[in-house]
């Protein structure tokens, strides 16, 4: 992923309750809903007991109207609610990236 730099990293860290409880769907949804937000530009997600899912966007503007949609509104109660026994956000500006790639010619 080359995104235009600088760009802006929001980590979200978390480790979950017991059983799924609507959870995978309603991260599925979630990932589709911010993918068709102004300013969004990608996300990564891995869990293995702890998770990090980072979401890429072009501006401090852009994220805040993604933490205030209403459907996004609704599964943060969820996450405080059902899903989460911890997490943490952290913001993030991207200035310089760099990787590796072995199947790269």
């Amino acid at each position: 992923m080359e995104l235009q730099k600088p760009y802006y990293a929001v980590i979200f860290t978390s480790t979950r309750t017991e059983g799924d409880n609507g959870y995978g769907q309603m991260a599925d949804e979630m990932e589709s809903l911010a993918r068709q937000q102004p300013g969004f530009l990608d996300v990564e997600s891995a869990r293995d007991g702890l998770g990090i899912t980072i979401s890429y966007w072009e501006s401090l503007e852009a994220i805040a109207n993604w933490k205030a949609n209403m459907d996004h509104r609704v599964a943060q109660r969820n996450g405080i609610k059902e899903w989460y026994s911890w997490y943490k956000v952290r913001v993030c500006l991207v200035e310089r990236e760099y990787d590796f790639d072995r199947n790269k010619k």
